[in-house]
C-alpha cells in the first residue's frame, strides 16, 4: 500500500505557500486531533497561509519518525456509533502540519523556529508537570532561548498559548515563564512581559491513544497508509480569550469561540469533564473495567458519575449564561458511553498526582467552605489513592506512571503528601471521608463500594 503523501489526497488550500505562523510544543494526538483541525478549517476558509503549524516533540521521535515520510499529513478520524452501537468513522486528512522537530535532538532547531520572523504564536500541550520543570530542555527552557533569540533578533512580541487542563492556564504559563526568565536575564523577562500575550483557553475532545488495530484499519479505508493517525469523538469545544499579540487564524471556522474571560469555562471543563473523568478511571480501572465505555456500561459507576456531577460539582461552577448545566451533564455521560473510542481508562490514570488538585480537590474545598457534604468527590479521591497499589481487583499488576511515583510510595497516610494536598491533609473533614472509603474499597472492591454509596 502506497504511503500518504502530498498529491495523492487533495488539499483545500496550496499548503506548499504556508508559513509557519505557529509552533506548537508537545506535538501530540490531542493537538493533531484538536487544534490542528481547527487550524485546517480556518486556512480553508479564509485562504490565510500563515497558519502552518511547526510541530516540536520535546522528548520522543516518533511522531516526527511517522510523519516525516508524509510531509506532515496525517488522518483524523472521527469516531462515534450509530443507533444499533455500530461502529462508523470519518475520516479527514489534516494538511497544516508542515515541519516536525524533536527538541531533543536539535534545541537549536527549536529556538530558531520561536525566534523566526514568520512566527506569530506558539501554543503548548505539554500536560500539567510540564508548567514545573526548569531544567535544560524542559519547556520552559525552549521557550525563554527561543524568546532570547528573537527579542535579540529585534523581533516583535508574540502569543504563547496554553492548551493544557490547567486552571488560568495562560496565567501560569506567564507567570512560570516570567519566574524562570527573570532568575537569569530580567531585561528579557520585561521584553515578554510587554510585548507577549497569553490567553487562557479551555480545550474538549476525547482523544484516545492511537493503537495499531487504529493505524491497520484507517490506512485501509483511506486507501493508503498512514503511520500516525489519530482518532477523536465529534464533540469539539475551544474557548479562547481573544488577547493575541500578533495576530491569528479565524479558528470559528473550526468551532472555537473567543471571549473575554476564559475561566468560568475552564472551571466547568476541569470539574465537570476531566475530574468526573479521573473519578471514571480510578474506579473502572481498579475493578477491571479497561475502557471509558465499559465502566460507564456499568450500572452502579453510572448512577455514581451523574450523581458525582449533579449534587456536588455543579453546584460549585459560575454561571454561564445559556448554559444548561443538566443537558451538559447527560451529553457528557453520552460521550462516555462512546462505544467506538475504546478509551483506556489506564491512559486516564497517568500523572494523577499533577491532576487531581485541578480536576477535583478544587471542588472540595469549595464544598468544605460551604460546609456542604463531599461524600462522592472523596469516594473519587480514595480511588485514586486504592490505585496506588499497582494491582487491579482482577490481579493484574500495572506501573504507577507518575512523576511523583516513587515519593507516594513512602507516604502514609497518602492524604497527607504537601505537594498534592496540601492544607487538605489536616482537613478533619476530608481525611476521615477519605480514609473511610479507601478501607471500603479495599475491603470490599469497586462494584460493592459503589451500591453503597
Amino acid at each position: 500500500m502506497q504511503r500518504l503523501q502530498p498529491g495523492l489526497i487533495a488539499a483545500p488550500y496550496d499548503r506548499t505557500r504556508l508559513v509557519h505562523g505557529i509552533v506548537h510544543l508537545g506535538v501530540g494526538a490531542f493537538q493533531r486531533a484538536h487544534m490542528a483541525q481547527a487550524t485546517d478549517a480556518a486556512i480553508a476558509a479564509t485562504g490565510d497561509l500563515r497558519w502552518g503549524i511547526a510541530g516540536v516533540s520535546l522528548r520522543s521521535p516518533d511522531t516526527h519518525d511517522a510523519l516525516t515520510p508524509q510531509a506532515g499529513l496525517y488522518t483524523l478520524a472521527i469516531r462515534d456509533a450509530d443507533e444499533h452501537g455500530a461502529p462508523r468513522e470519518r475520516l479527514q486528512v489534516i494538511h497544516c502540519l508542515t515541519e516536525l522537530l524533536v527538541a531533543p535532538d536539535g534545541p537549536r532547531a527549536v529556538h530558531e523556529r520561536i525566534a523566526h520572523e514568520s512566527a506569530r504564536i506558539v501554543s503548548l500541550t505539554v500536560t500539567e508537570k510540564g508548567y514545573l520543570d526548569t531544567s535544560h530542555g524542559s519547556t520552559l527552557d525552549a521557550l525563554a532561548r527561543g524568546l532570547a533569540l528573537r527579542h535579540s533578533h529585534g523581533g516583535s512580541g508574540i502569543t504563547l498559548m496554553s492548551l493544557d487542563n490547567l486552571p488560568s492556564n495562560g496565567e501560569v504559563l506567564r507567570d512560570r515563564l516570567l519566574h524562570h526568565v527573570r532568575r537569569h536575564d530580567a531585561a528579557l523577562a520585561d521584553w515578554i512581559d510587554a510585548h507577549c500575550s497569553f490567553p487562557c483557553s479551555m480545550v474538549d475532545r476525547i482523544v484516545p491513544r492511537t493503537t495499531d488495530d487504529d493505524r491497520e484499519r484507517i490506512s485501509k479505508h483511506l486507501g493508503f497508509e498512514d503511520a500516525w493517525p489519530v482518532v477523536g469523538e465529534p464533540f469539539f469545544d475551544w474557548v479562547i480569550e481573544d488577547r493575541f499579540a500578533a495576530g491569528r487564524p479565524e479558528w470559528q471556522h473550526g468551532g472555537a469561540r473567543f471571549v473575554a474571560d476564559a475561566k468560568p469555562f475552564e472551571t466547568l471543563k476541569l470539574r465537570m469533564v476531566n475530574g468526573s473523568h479521573s473519578a471514571l478511571a480510578y474506579l473502572g480501572a481498579m475493578a477491571g473495567w479497561r475502557t471509558v465505555d465499559v465502566a460507564i456500561a456499568q450500572p452502579a459507576l453510572r448512577r455514581y458519575v451523574d450523581a458525582l456531577l449533579r449534587d456536588e460539582v455543579a453546584p460549585t461552577l459560575p454561571a454561564l449564561p445559556g448554559l444548561d448545566l443538566d443537558d451538559y451533564r447527560i451529553r457528557l455521560l453520552q460521550r462516555f458511553a462512546n462505544p467506538a473510542l475504546r478509551h483506556k481508562t489506564a491512559q486516564i490514570a497517568m500523572d494523577g498526582s499533577q491532576k487531581l488538585p485541578q480536576r477535583l480537590l478544587g471542588t472540595v474545598r469549595d464544598r468544605l467552605r460551604a460546609g456542604q457534604p463531599i461524600e462522592r468527590l472523596a469516594l473519587a479521591v480514595a480511588a485514586w489513592i486504592h490505585y496506588q497499589r499497582g494491582v487491579d481487583e482482577t490481579g493484574s499488576h500495572y506501573e504507577i506512571q507518575d512523576p511523583l511515583a516513587a515519593e507516594l510510595a513512602r507516604t502514609e497516610p497518602l492524604t497527607s503528601f504537601a505537594p498534592v494536598f496540601g492544607e487538605l491533609g489536616s482537613e478533619d473533614r476530608f481525611v476521615t471521608v477519605v480514609a473511610r472509603w479507601t478501607r471500603m474499597l479495599r475491603e470490599r472492591g469497586v462494584l460493592a463500594t459503589l451500591e453503597s454509596i
